[in-house]
């Protein structure tokens, strides 16, 4: 929002600088980050009339020019085009400037020149705010200017614009009036605000304009002023030069009003040719699917029905709170004006100007919401500027379809409150004339004030909104700086968090490099992995405002993103990768708006090892995903976890894969990527993933490891061959084993496995080391023998198992 300070004094008494003003503004919670002199760099500019013009003796595109500026007469050479005699132009001369250009006494061919005819890029001003002819050449003025003028002063300049930097919730300080407010209140100065009141004709509205209406909740309010006898043309000089230090264009007189209407009270008007509205009506309603209109830009727009028009009988007129339509633009030829006014649902509009890439000042001042009680007044105050400025005729009286008016609200403010939060006494004077200072209507009640706040003031809904405007009002500066009090708690991270960090930080040194995906995925990942369509991970959250099509869906298991990384690395011929990332799944939730989130690990490996902790040129397989997960375990003191065949997962080798599980809990899955997934993400060579729920994980680690002496009694090993039906897994003789050896067994193995001649057929042979020791005593022979034949039978018993020889 750019402010001229000249501007803003007509509305409020300031008596401090441009810079002190900024100071204070800012401390009170409203931004200026700049202040602009667009006068800087010109000094000694004046207006002046060109008596005489004679050729140049020695060049044939340069002039000799005789200046009158009040005081003198000059001599200039110039070769501007737009030259002729009894034209009063600026005249920068000899020991002045214009940006960037130090004026001093020159002889041009020969002859001299006592200062610059200027144009309007010499003094650095956009030429598009002049006419068509002044915009090559030298500007020009009426010939009853006053010579000898400051070019400052007559073009505007002396001025200063301030630059604020708004948060989303202050849209009332996207206007003149409003920022005069805010400047009355945080200088405690006087507000004049302009009377609006305009003279109208005998004719009536009544019958001429209808105005309906069809979507209440999209548009609150709908008001139409209709003018007669409109003459198009320039609009005044000092409206132009106000608009152009808002950064706004001057166009003609009737859009220049409305513009001027938008940055003086903040509400976005738009004017249509009234002769152009089929049967004179108006309807606000939602687009039809496959609608177009082509807006004021000349550009066809396609429409969809979460978009609002603005429509007469036979189409769109106007796309509501963004841009008009073409086809009723205001012409030369517009004699009657209709000038809307309306309030529009805010996220309707930042909807329709995001997805039409269309935005503009007024879209702006919708999408952050506007005062819906401010309409006719704007429409009012339009009518009385054409009116006075000789633009055209106000008919009398106004069309206000105003479904459901909306009051101020009025909230409960107590002293005793605003005093504990801002941490101060604050005396109920001092609250009565902050809030009078900010326009709000106050009276006293037994706890306190009800303060009565305006609907300009959409940011302020409750109590502690209103104490925040005492706060800064008071002054943040003027508030004490204090010691907090009450108990304190050091910042550190919970036994969850540094078990995941543990995880993650053991992971990589074994090797593997961390990545991070994002949390959104492509739904046609599930047909990659060749999931079934009734597939569990493909019930997964659609999010609202994707960033693209391929990231519409929060993802529902790691495995894309991570074979995704290998498929790019592959790709670019990089072998022999080991990734792992520790991110969060997600998963609707029964009746519950957010979804759960799962903390899982995942880990994939293909080709060889390079470097790490394994010797270089190790095959990288499903043993080496499973020494990482048993050494994970054995770090995080989780025992007594088995791993069992699975087959039913469809990403996975059916027979390849194994599902990691502790006391009937599932705690993750371990194993080779099916051949046809692997050929979906084009890697040609074996791919073995691991995927972990840490969140279970973490409940179920046995805590800190506890680490005793070396024991002071020798062990005793023995080895155990027995050939038992090739279905058997070691897994379930190891249960066996322990289940009967009792607490002297520390630790069993299974060094050998054996299918061949010597080995009848279904049948395989298994070698297991046993390592029995006591902390207590020396073993004998005889006791380990006993367990020994114990576990013997017990192994007879389940598997029918026999010894080997």
């Amino acid at each position: 929002m750019r402010v001229s300070y000249k501007w803003l004094r007509e509305y409020v008494d300031i008596p401090v600088s441009p810079e002190e003003l900024a100071e204070r503004m800012t401390m009170a919670g409203v931004a200026i980050e700049n202040i602009e002199y667009p006068g800087k760099g010109i000094d000694k500019v004046v207006t002046a009339k060109i008596e005489k013009i004679e050729p140049h003796p020695n060049a044939d595109k340069l002039v000799v020019c005789r200046i009158n500026n009040g005081s003198e007469m000059l001599q200039v050479v110039t070769g501007a085009p737009n030259v002729r005699e009894g034209q009063v132009i600026l005249l920068a001369q000899v020991g002045g400037a214009v940006p960037g250009i130090k004026i001093t006494k020159a002889k041009l061919r020969g002859v001299e020149s006592f200062g610059m005819l200027c144009s309007a890029q010499e003094l650095g001003l956009d030429p598009e705010n002049f006419p068509p002819d002044q915009r090559e050449g030298i500007l020009e003025f009426p010939e009853g200017t006053q010579l000898g003028m400051d070019a400052r002063e007559l073009l505007g300049l002396d001025d200063a614009v301030l630059e604020l930097e708004l948060t989303p919730n202050r849209a009332d300080c996207l206007s003149m009036i409003g920022v005069a407010r805010e400047v009355s209140a945080v200088l405690g100065t006087e507000l004049r605000l302009p009377c609006i009141s305009a003279v109208e004709i005998e004719e009536t509205i009544d019958g001429k304009i209808t105005v309906d209406i069809e979507n209440p909740e999209l548009c609150g309010r709908y008001v139409a002023r209709l003018v007669r006898d409109v003459k198009i043309g320039p609009s005044p000089v000092w409206m132009q030069q106000r608009l152009q230090a808002a950064g706004v264009r001057p166009i003609s007189n009737i859009v220049d009003v409305t513009n001027y209407v938008m940055m003086e009270m903040g509400q976005p008007l738009h004017a249509f040719d009234y002769d152009k509205l089929t049967e004179q009506a108006i309807i606000v309603r939602r687009a039809k699917e496959g609608e177009k209109i082509v807006s004021l830009d000349s550009v066809e727009r396609e429409l969809s029905p979460d978009m609002l028009l603005i429509t007469d009988p036979a189409g769109p007129v106007a796309v509501a709170g963004v841009m008009g339509g073409l086809d009723t633009e205001i012409t030369n030829k517009t004699t009657s004006v209709l000038i809307e006014a309306a309030y529009f649902k805010p996220a309707s509009i930042h909807r329709t100007s995001k997805k039409l890439v269309l935005r503009s000042e007024s879209s702006a001042r919708f999408e952050k919401g506007i005062d819906i009680n401010g309409c006719l007044a704007a429409a009012v105050r339009a009518c009385q500027l054409i009116q006075e400025m000789g633009g055209g005729s106000p008919v009398r009286g106004a069309v206000d379809n105003f479904p459901a008016p909306l009051p101020n609200k009025v909230i409960r403010l107590r002293p005793e409150r605003a005093a504990l939060i801002m941490g101060i006494s604050v005396l109920g004077e001092q609250i009565r004339d902050i809030m009078t200072r900010l326009g709000f209507g106050v009276t006293e009640d037994g706890s306190g004030f009800l303060v009565e706040v305006p609907t300009r003031r959409g940011d302020i809904s409750a109590e502690i909104d209103l104490i925040e405007e005492v706060a800064r009002l008071f002054g943040y500066n003027n508030i004490p700086t204090t010691l907090p009090e009450g108990a304190s708690t050091e910042g550190r991270k919970s036994e969850s968090q540094v078990l995941a960090d543990t995880i993650g930080k053991l992971i990589a040194g074994c090797g593997m490099s961390e990545i991070i995906t994002l949390s959104f995925m492509n739904p046609k990942a599930f047909d990659m992995l060749n999931l079934p369509q009734e597939h569990r991970l493909r019930k997964a959250v659609i999010v609202q405002n994707p960033l693209s099509e391929e990231q519409r869906v929060l993802r529902t298991t790691m495995l894309p993103g991570i074979l995704d990384i290998l498929s790019r690395n592959t790709a670019r011929k990089n072998r022999d990768l080991a990734f792992f990332e520790m991110g969060r799944i997600f998963t609707p939730a029964a009746g519950a708006k957010l979804p759960e989130e799962k903390l899982t690990l995942s880990a994939a490996v293909m080709g060889k090892t390079r470097t790490g902790w394994q010797s270089a040129g190790q095959e990288m397989d499903f043993y080496y995903l499973k020494g990482i997960l048993e050494t994970l375990f054995d770090v995080l003191n989780i025992k007594k976890y088995n791993l069992i065949p699975e087959s039913g997962d469809s990403s996975f080798h059916p027979g390849r894969t194994a599902r990691v599980e502790l006391g009937g809990e599932p705690l993750g899955i371990i194993g080779e990527i099916h051949p046809n997934v692997a050929e979906n993400y084009r890697l040609n060579e074996r791919v073995y993933v691991m995927q972990l729920d840490v969140e279970a994980i973490i409940r179920l680690a046995g805590g800190v490891k506890q680490y005793s002496p070396l024991p002071r009694y020798p062990a005793v090993e023995r080895d155990m061959a027995v050939v038992v039906s090739k279905e058997v897994m070691a897994e379930d003789i190891n249960r066996v084993i322990r289940k009967n050896a009792g607490n002297l067994l520390e630790r069993i193995s299974l060094f050998d496995v054996y299918q061949g001649s010597q080995i009848k057929e279904g049948f395989k042979s298994m070698g297991f080391s046993l390592r029995f020791q006591s902390p207590e005593r020396t073993l004998t022979d005889e006791e380990v023998n006993i367990i020994h034949q114990k576990i013997q039978q017990a192994l007879k018993d389940n598997f029918d198992a026999e010894l080997r020889g």
